[in-house]
């Protein structure tokens, strides 16, 4: 007989309900808008309704359904199950998201941060699903990550390691929206990388760009890569930056975690090679010589479903290791 999990995916915009079996097959999903300002109880009230009807629909018995993993912005607290702050999900802050979801359904649950759980999915059925030691970079607005070091997501003390795109790559360099100076993020995300292009821009730098600027009144991560792939030296120029930039944090990590792979995720991976080729390329020229490295550099593969998948195969992960929280917890 069959153990069935749930995932549930919390975005600022939607949350995405799924139900998988323990072979990580996605049986069914509703994706449903979030509706953050109706309040936390209103969100698990409605998901959990979705999870109800996944249950029926598929006839899963209770005594199939072993769990359920939930993947949410944070910060927050795995190890409470419990959100800290969210700037997508006012309101949310303090609130027992794991505790409420574990009562409504009657099963247990995990909860983690929304990179994790992404970084699980890929790990476990995309990506790095043949290797034991992964990184996982989110590429968006901002720039977010996981790290699995032998088989286990790596957590820290206060249970927010592995916010990757606050590394600082650039000592005293640009303002990043956390407050640092010179994160990853403020080079390399995709607002970044298009921030950096209509400063250029601003500055009268030559560019086929401009006419976009002009005619839009802005600039996108996407213009910038679609014009550098049709030779733009500005635009070149500037995915060279952000592709260096994701690049010299790739050699972090290998030099701190020794990730067998490190992989990509969000929009900006819809340029594909373009991008992927320059990280690998600018890697191998600035990593050190001492001995050869075998890390390879790779794209997602499980797209707008690894939040769902990893969240659901997160807390198969926990059921298998005997490890989950009583219910109601």
């Amino acid at each position: 007989m069959a153990d069935y999990f749930i995932g549930v995916d919390l975005g600022g915009t939607n949350v995405v309900t799924a139900i998988l079996d323990q072979t990580g097959r996605l049986i069914d999903k509703i994706s449903q808008p979030t509706q953050a300002e109706q309040g936390p109880q209103s969100l698990v009230e409605r998901t959990s309704r979705s999870a109800e009807s996944l249950i029926e629909k598929h006839s899963v018995s209770r005594s199939q359904l072993k769990a359920m993993g939930i993947g949410s912005p944070g910060p927050l607290s795995f190890a409470e199950g419990r959100i800290i702050a969210s700037p997508n999900l006012p309101g949310f802050e303090q609130f027992p998201l794991r505790a409420e979801y574990s009562r409504r359904l009657q099963i247990p649950a995990v909860l983690d941060n929304d990179a994790n759980v992404a970084c699980w999915g890929e790990f476990w059925l995309g990506a790095g699903e043949d290797v034991t030691d992964m990184v996982l970079f989110t590429l968006g607005t901002g720039i977010g990550g996981g790290i699995v070091c032998q088989g286990e997501l790596v957590h820290g003390s206060e249970d927010n390691a592995a916010e990757l795109g606050h590394m600082i790559i650039v000592p005293d360099g640009r303002r990043c929206n956390c407050g640092q100076h010179g994160c990853l993020e403020a080079y390399a995300s995709a607002n970044q990388t298009a921030n950096r292009a209509r400063e250029a821009l601003e500055q009268g730098r030559s560019s086929s760009l401009q006419a976009v600027w002009k005619n839009n009144g802005q600039v996108s991560s996407k213009d910038v890569f679609y014009h550098a792939q049709g030779g733009d030296a500005l635009a070149l120029e500037i995915v060279d930056g952000t592709a260096k930039a994701l690049a010299q944090a790739s050699i972090n990590m290998r030099h701190i975690t020794e990730p067998q792979k490190v992989v990509l995720t969000g929009g900006m991976i819809k340029a594909g090679d373009f991008l992927l080729h320059k990280v690998q390329r600018f890697f191998d020229e600035m990593i050190w010589t001492l001995k050869k490295e075998s890390l390879e550099i790779c794209l997602a593969t499980l797209g707008g479903d690894a939040g769902c998948i990893g969240a659901a195969g997160l807390a198969f992960h926990v059921f298998q290791k005997q490890e989950l929280p009583p219910v109601g917890t």
